[in-house]
């Protein structure tokens, strides 16, 4: 499970000329469920956007979270985050869950922010989305459910 995370003054989705989601300052999450992922890597990866420190304190710091600084987050399902691009020139999305898989693991990411105390917006899951933010820094992370199981060097 992929998430690239942008920090926003703003940001929304739209589908069909209808907003479907929509946030102030926060995080715009894109999330890529991939194939063997499960519900323990939605709630990690969920905890660790919630509690990551990219947002700035009174000294300009990166010390607060999302949780300490009271922002929201829009949560955009977003399968091209498990693009394949080693051979040719057309990514191939092997790597990514089926959609019934993927969607139920985007719910319970979903859950695991608003259970942490986060206010969540989202895109629709499966849809042709617009998605409009204004990155505030700019300040982008891609967290990645590998790299959270990886013991700190020390």
């Amino acid at each position: 499970m992929k998430a690239l995370i942008q920090r926003v003054s703003r940001a929304s989705v739209e589908v069909d000329s209808e907003i479907v989601g929509a946030i102030g300052a926060g995080s715009l999450i894109l999330l890529g469920v991939a194939d063997g992922d499960g519900i323990d890597e939605a709630r990690r990866l969920a905890r660790k956007a919630a509690e990551i420190r990219i947002f700035e304190d009174a000294d300009g710091h990166f010390n607060l979270s999302l949780l300490d600084s009271g922002g929201e987050a829009l949560v955009v399902s977003q399968f091209t985050l498990l693009a394949d691009t080693r051979r040719g020139r057309r990514p191939s999305f092997t790597e990514a869950a089926p959609p019934e898989v993927a969607e139920a693991l985007v719910l319970e990411f979903e859950e695991s922010l608003r259970a942490a105390g986060v206010h969540v917006a989202s895109g629709r899951f499966g849809a042709h989305m617009k998605v409009e933010l204004v990155n505030d820094g700019p300040v982008t992370i891609l967290l990645d459910t590998s790299d959270l199981q990886r013991p700190r060097r020390g």
